[in-house]
């Protein structure tokens, strides 16, 4: 076991299950790397305090600098890396015309690696230390970005694709029995080893007969430590799509439930037009929702409701959805949820603290993920992934800041302002520029 430490500013919510923002303006962290290879928070606080504790330990002085948990993005596809700024007039035209044809190509392991590489590289640069992605319908996608992940010694989240109806030659599994047997075999292999975990991905219901949607809940009842992504009701479209494939089921969200697929660890991404009954059902399930704002902007899909999520004890967190998202970069994924959160509101607005849309983009997001105390904090015991901002990164960012009057018009200052050049170092187990 070996430690070091790191003297900055230090940011970081101290319970890790509220958005209560911690703020040390000369404070110190130190890491330590344990047997298992995975380096982890040993002490957080004052540098006065804690210097005294480990004066001999190798310390990095980071001062003028702010170090902040990783952020953690809870939906984006990293086959659709090459879709990000591709037009459509809405989300079914867009996934015909843009998203399948690229998917296709993730047949090709070379392909699916080069991609996976780019876009661990990309995430990376804007600060993103955790996520949870889809690959596509071929195994061979699941294993290029796991690699890559494992060679990276990053935490991360994937799945394989499951959609064997409604689907174009190349994406469309051959049988819904064949498709849960692959499944299988990825989770074998790659779930829980090292950093890694496999996530049960039905694309979305209408992609997916009862067959395969079924046998999805069959494996995720089989494999409770694994998660479960897909999307729901994310356009007006999809949704009369999807009423008039599952006439039984009480609404698109019921689908799943009759499933089998509403649990902890499961992961609905969008859920913007969900009525009361929905969020409660998602609420007592402990099923979380993924808020794409600037996927939802630019689609033109709707708002998140945070306030009714927040009065049915809805868990949620933020994500980019690229490609349908239109930036990498968490600064933009928060402004745009400032802005939706305020137009979802009514008249009256609902305004989103800084700090509040900081923890939905880490501990919060890690919180709904199931991963608490693990990644998106800087708390004792989590995984040592952080980010070294500079608050004076541009012209503008350094006037803003240093004018601000308070932590929170600093926060707000960055989050509107912010993007890859506010991330100057990524430190990713414990490495820096990982």
């Amino acid at each position: 076991m070996s430690l070091h430490a790191y003297r900055a500013s230090l940011l970081w919510f101290p319970d890790g299950h509220s958005h209560h923002v911690q703020f040390e303006s000369d404070g110190l962290l130190v890491t330590e790397r344990h047997a298992d290879g995975v380096a982890r928070i040993k002490a957080i606080g004052p540098h006065a305090l804690l210097h005294a504790q480990y004066p001999e330990v190798a310390c990095t002085d980071w001062r003028g600098r702010w170090i902040a948990p990783g952020f953690v993005d809870m939906h984006i596809h990293y086959a659709q890396t090459d879709v990000i700024a591709s037009p459509a007039d809405g989300l079914l035209p867009w996934l015909n015309n843009y998203t399948f044809p690229q998917e296709i190509r993730f047949a090709d392991p070379v392909h699916a690696q080069e991609v996976a590489h780019f876009f661990v590289d990309e995430l990376l640069r804007n600060g993103v230390t955790t996520a949870l992605t889809f690959a596509t319908a071929h195994t061979a996608s699941v294993d290029a970005f796991f690699q890559v992940a494992q060679q990276r010694q990053l935490r991360m989240l994937a799945g394989r694709v499951l959609q064997d109806r409604h689907s174009p030659d190349g994406l469309r599994d051959v049988s819904a029995q064949q498709s849960l047997y692959e499944t299988e075999e990825l989770i074998a292999r790659w779930h829980g080893v090292d950093r890694l975990g496999y996530a049960i991905t039905p694309r979305f219901a209408p992609t997916s007969t009862e067959a395969q949607l079924r046998g999805a809940g069959e494996l995720a009842a089989q494999h409770p430590s694994v998660w479960v992504q897909t999307h729901v009701a994310e356009n007006a479209d999809e949704i009369q799509w999807v009423a008039e494939l599952f006439p039984q089921s009480r609404s698109y969200l019921g689908v799943y439930e009759d499933m089998g697929l509403l649990r902890e660890r499961s992961v609905y991404a969008h859920c913007l037009h969900l009525d009361a009954n929905d969020r409660d059902l998602m609420a007592e399930r402990g099923a979380t929702a993924a808020v794409c704002p600037t996927s939802n902007l630019f689609l033109d899909s709707g708002f998140f409701n945070f306030e009714q999520a927040q009065a049915h004890h809805l868990q949620h967190g933020l994500a980019s959805d690229v490609g349908g998202g239109t930036s990498f970069s968490p600064f933009h994924t928060m402004h745009a949820a400032y802005t939706v959160a305020r137009q979802s509101a009514g008249k009256n607005g609902h305004s989103l603290s800084a700090e509040h849309l900081w923890w939905l983009h880490t501990a919060g997001a890690a919180q709904a993920l199931g991963l608490s105390g693990v990644v998106g904090n800087l708390a004792v015991g989590c995984d040592a992934d952080f980010l070294v901002l500079n608050p004076a990164s541009t012209p503008l960012m350094a006037r803003r800041t240093a004018a601000a009057e308070s932590l929170q018009e600093q926060l707000f200052a960055m989050i509107v302002l912010g993007d890859d050049r506010l991330v100057e170092r990524v430190v990713v187990n414990g490495r820096v520029g990982a």
